[in-house]
């Protein structure tokens, strides 16, 4: 009897016939969609020997919803998401002019999905513009609800940018000197300058505020570590652009080391304290005046003050030393943390520095497309984005509905493929008797690996590739099924 998958005491209750709503997306969505159920039950079917089998139930979202309904997002879709609680979904159209500003963000904020997922991974033979791609294999955290997908923006030259303007310079007025031409008289100067004052008689100024918190930030690192200690990961970074936004973006990074050395005290050790331990092991009548030194190079330039807060650490880190000294640090979770420039540097000169990612929203937008860059293209990338606390989750394609393509069927089904990989990953890890959920994601991995190791792919790799055989996105399908064995 097809039934809900179900929460309880943190955990996913998942029957042999789930119930999952699917959107099958606008654009090129009902090609991919027609060639990533076939897929997803074959696997489903194989892992389990006909025990299992998903009941697809269709949701309306976008340009479908809006010609059957009027509505681009129906409230029916958002009540079936929450009863039925796991979810996929193909690409969708963003209307223009008004209204919801983007569906997909939409979803998540209804559903509180605060955590979008984006593994990153190459498949050999898989086109890329790095000479080792498949040194790319990182997962990404990517916070969902907050920093500027909250949204709270002004347009310049309106009223309510002209009021907030105001009442920064009334009420913070040291801050607002900051605000370049946040006054009436700094426009009209402008506009002086280039002979048209009168083009300037209010602040054309845009203001957006970027709300970060601690909540919402905790949240979704404890996800990350959690994530890295099932997944015997090696790391957890935290990337952030705290050197210059310390109260948002530097919040985030030392909320995360509080919690990563406080919850998770036993099964991890910052990289900082790494260095403490390292030096202790590598000498035993090492001082902590001495080890202080060795981890800042600036130790001799500092204040008194700025010296004792470091041998203070140091001190403090040696404590540890019952648990994670003796080079037991090395079999723990390492935490750390690097600027969101000069990670996306790294993840292209040194990515196997990098395992899981925890992040802010914009600097995890920018990571998530510049990695799917290096493995063959956001075609090929899945997401999912995720509430772990009430088991809430929807499963998407990441890239866009490429309307001229639409019902061509030629278009790469990878990203919606992946993300039906995922879900069922996912779904594996509730309580379901066996591991037939899992294995059916492993199968379509073993299909993925083998139809594109064969050469046998759609347009976008065909072109890349010498002496490839070039598929329909409905063959494309059929080859990772024919490779699942």
């Amino acid at each position: 009897m097809p039934s809900a998958i179900t929460m309880s005491a943190g955990t996913l209750n998942v029957p042999n016939d789930p119930i999952i709503p699917f959107i099958e997306g606008d654009g090129t969505g009902p090609d991919i969609w027609r060639a990533s159920v076939r897929v997803m039950d074959t696997a489903v079917n194989k892992a389990s020997g006909g025990r299992k089998k998903i009941h697809w139930h269709e949701v309306l979202a976008g340009e479908k919803a809006f010609n059957k309904t009027g509505n681009w997002l129906p409230d029916q879709t958002i009540e079936d998401f929450k009863k039925y609680l796991v979810g996929i979904k193909g690409p969708l159209t963003t209307p223009v002019g008004g209204g919801i500003r983007s569906l997909n963000v939409a979803l998540r904020q209804m559903l509180d999905l605060y955590v979008c997922l984006r593994p990153v991974r190459w498949f050999t033979g898989v086109p890329s513009p790095v000479k080792k791609p498949g040194d790319c294999n990182m997962v990404i955290f990517r916070e969902n609800t907050e920093d500027i997908y909250a949204g709270i923006e002004w347009a310049a030259g309106s009223p309510e940018a002209a009021k907030f303007l105001a009442f920064m310079e009334k009420e913070f007025p040291k801050e607002f000197k900051k605000i370049r031409f946040g006054s009436v008289q700094a426009g009209k100067d402008w506009g002086a300058s280039i002979h048209h004052p009168e083009l300037y008689p209010a602040p054309a100024v845009g203001v957006g505020i970027k709300p970060v918190s601690k909540p919402g930030s905790e949240r979704l690192i404890w996800a990350a570590i959690e994530y890295a200690l099932k997944n015997t990961s090696k790391s957890v970074t935290f990337v952030h652009k705290g050197n210059i936004m310390k109260f948002t973006e530097g919040a985030f990074k030392d909320w995360g080391y509080e919690l990563a050395t406080t919850s998770f005290r036993g099964k991890c050790v910052t990289e900082r304290e790494s260095w403490i331990l390292g030096n202790k092991e590598a000498n035993s009548d090492l001082s902590a005046e001495a080890n202080a030194k060795m981890i800042d190079p600036g130790y001799d330039m500092m204040t008194p003050d700025q010296k004792k807060k470091v041998v203070a650490e140091v001190e403090t880190v040696l404590r540890l030393w019952p648990t994670h000294g003796q080079g037991k640090w090395k079999s723990m979770l390492m935490i750390k943390d690097s600027i969101a420039d000069i990670t996306l540097q790294q993840v292209l000169t040194r990515p196997k520095d990098f395992d899981v990612i925890a992040t802010m929203n914009l600097n995890g937008d920018y990571l998530s497309d510049a990695l799917a860059a290096q493995i063959g293209g956001i075609g090929i990338a899945p997401g999912a984005n995720i509430n772990y606390i009430t088991g809430h989750a929807i499963f998407e394609a990441t890239h866009g509905t490429a309307p001229k393509y639409a019902n061509l069927d030629q278009v790469n089904p990878g990203s919606v493929i992946l993300s039906g990989e995922m879900m069922l990953r996912y779904m594996g890890g509730g309580v379901g008797g066996d591991a037939d959920w899992t294995k059916a994601a492993d199968l379509i991995i073993k299909g993925m690996d083998g139809a594109i190791g064969a050469r046998t792919v759609t347009y976008d790799f065909h072109r890349m590739m010498e002496g490839a055989t070039k598929l329909k996105c409905s063959e494309f399908g059929d080859a990772i099924i024919k490779h699942m064995g």
